[in-house]
């Protein structure tokens, strides 16, 4: 069935979902909050900064009128960065109607809320059905069409499934969960993990210890995720182990090239420069260490992130004092 959605924000993941909802044959507006931006893609059809050498068909309407792209929609996608999610759903919630289903597609946790994104859309918009849709997914490979998969999560059966049934094609396969946090941490947490995989890349370690991190650093995922509430399998699925793999190994992922520069020698702020995107791991890694403070949970992956990020510690200290910690059993 043909829907009208609007995918809010413009950068190389919403025009990605864009492109799949469009092949869906859906009524499809892209917004941005930059008139220039909204200029250069009109006349391009391409986002070629962020997602170059992938087309926007020209039915997609691209706009930066916010009210218009929010009333009237089967379904709103926010696909800002996470920073941004807040003041983006501040900004639209007088157009949003009542039981609006709205998607978010950014990974992040708010560091001094430690909320997750659908916690925020849901405290600015609380008359709207929140959504999430996480998993393996770079922007640069679904706009090309690669086969991908994805779960959606909402805190009804029927409304993952509506949201499955939008965005499902033949190379983007949806499955559904009702996990939304689960979903959503595994989402968040990954990066900062990631952030770890690049430093080791960085400073020259090998795959056996690249290898090493992202067991234990799923190990430290899933702890934390049960914490709070999430469901053991869901951090073995494609929010959880799915998403840290291809974060951690892809020459696509922001947070695994930022990680690798810092472990070369660049400060977190360098290493974003370079990246010129931006780099959710750092902004998450703070509130993790909060969430794992709050929870009991230990996280010493999570701990020399920090420390390596915004306290000067070296990394090849950090990996040192990861591998000289105390003798333990392996699942506790």
């Amino acid at each position: 069935m043909k829907r009208k959605v609007s995918v809010i924000g413009a950068g190389g993941w919403g025009c990605a979902l864009a492109c799949v909802l469009c092949d869906n044959g859906h009524d499809v507006a892209l917004w941005s909050a930059l008139q220039e931006e909204v200029r250069l893609l009109d006349e391009n059809r391409e986002n070629k900064a962020k997602l170059p050498g992938v087309r926007l068909a020209d039915s997609i309407l691209i706009t930066d009128d916010l009210p218009s792209a929010c009333k009237d929609r089967d379904l709103l996608v926010f696909a800002v960065p996470s920073v941004f999610i807040r003041s983006t759903a501040k900004s639209a919630s007088p157009w949003v109607r009542e039981g609006q289903v709205i998607v978010s597609v950014a990974k992040g946790i708010e560091e001094n809320t430690l909320n997750t994104m659908t916690d925020i859309i849901k405290e600015e918009i609380p008359w709207a059905d929140v959504a999430v849709l996480s998993g393996p997914s770079h922007a640069e490979e679904v706009g090309r069409r690669m086969p991908t998969t994805v779960v959606a999560g909402a805190r009804s059966d029927a409304t993952a499934r509506f949201v499955q049934d939008i965005f499902m094609n033949d190379v983007f396969r949806v499955y559904a969960s009702q996990d939304m946090i689960g979903i959503e941490l595994g989402g968040a947490l990954k990066n900062i993990i990631a952030l770890a995989a690049g430093v080791v890349d960085g400073l020259g370690l090998g795959d056996n210890t690249k290898a090493a991190l992202m067991t234990r650093g799923i190990a430290e995922i899933t702890r934390l995720g049960q914490a709070a509430g999430g469901c053991q399998e869901t951090f073995a699925g494609l929010s959880g182990i799915g998403d840290l793999i291809v974060t951690c190994t892809s020459r696509h992922s922001r947070n695994h090239n930022a990680g690798e520069l810092i472990g070369k020698g660049y400060t977190a702020q360098q290493a974003m420069d370079e990246v010129k995107m931006v780099v959710e791991g750092v902004y998450s890694a703070r509130a993790a260490k909060k969430l794992a403070k709050k929870y009991g949970v230990t996280m010493p992956i999570v701990d020399e992130v920090n420390a390596v990020l915004f306290e000067g510690k070296s990394a090849p200290d950090a990996m040192n004092d990861l591998l000289r910690r105390e003798r333990k059993g392996e699942f506790g």
